[in-house]
């Protein structure tokens, strides 16, 4: 009896061990704003942000499920990768490969924020067991219909929802979308990465995902 219990002892230890830690929404603008050229270097961004060493051992490290949504006008948001679990670094090489080569959901269209983040919160029901739910939005304009941003923005944070954001700005010096998403955006604590460009994509989204995936347990 002891050894049976011992043993029931450690193989629920290890379980615990290997649970998830965060649940992360990978939230993409593929408004109108963001042409054809444009749209590759953000999937290529991604992928190659999910192929650094850091970002993979943290992903593995955390058990992270991981989904990537597409959203742009109202009505506009898809699921274009369901949730799938980084339970070792062929997971998540797995994840990369599907990432670079996404079709593309929708075609132009407007830019509801609200809406991608109501919609990006849905998808938490799918993964009760993660100890984190965390939703990242990129988007290279501010809410230019549905108007239900700060709504939606406040319902994830009563729902214990973390949301932050990569800002993808033009060149110079000027910061409207960054502005944007913290006053908007992001919940209590969150954080908003500046892109200059979407050539920048990949620096901001390795930056970002290492920032939320290394930060310490509440």
């Amino acid at each position: 009896m002891r050894h049976a219990l011992a043993l029931i002892l450690c193989l629920t230890a290890a379980t615990a061990a290997r649970a998830c830690d965060t649940a992360l929404v990978l939230a993409i603008d593929i408004s109108g704003s963001v042409d054809a050229g444009e749209y590759a270097l953000q999937t290529q961004g991604l992928a190659l942000a999910l192929m650094d060493g850091a970002v993979a051992e943290a992903l593995v490290r955390g058990q992270v499920a991981v989904t990537v949504v597409q959203w742009s006008g109202v009505g506009a948001q898809a699921v274009v990768l369901p949730w799938q679990r980084m339970t070792d670094p062929g997971a998540v090489a797995a994840l990369a490969r599907e990432a670079a080569t996404l079709p593309r959901a929708f075609d132009a269209s407007d830019t509801a924020v609200g809406e991608a983040i109501a919609f990006s919160a849905r998808q938490f029901d799918a993964v009760p067991d993660c100890r984190r739910r965390v939703i990242d939005i990129s988007g290279d304009g501010d809410e230019n219909a549905g108007f239900t941003v700060g709504r939606e923005r406040a319902a994830a944070q009563r729902a214990g929802i973390e949301i932050n954001a990569i800002a993808i700005e033009e060149m110079g010096a000027s910061v409207p979308v960054t502005q944007f998403y913290l006053r908007w955006g992001i919940t209590r604590g969150g954080f908003v990465v500046t892109a200059r460009g979407l050539i920048d994509y990949p620096r901001a989204m390795r930056e970002k995902l290492l920032r939320e995936l290394t930060k310490p347990a509440a």
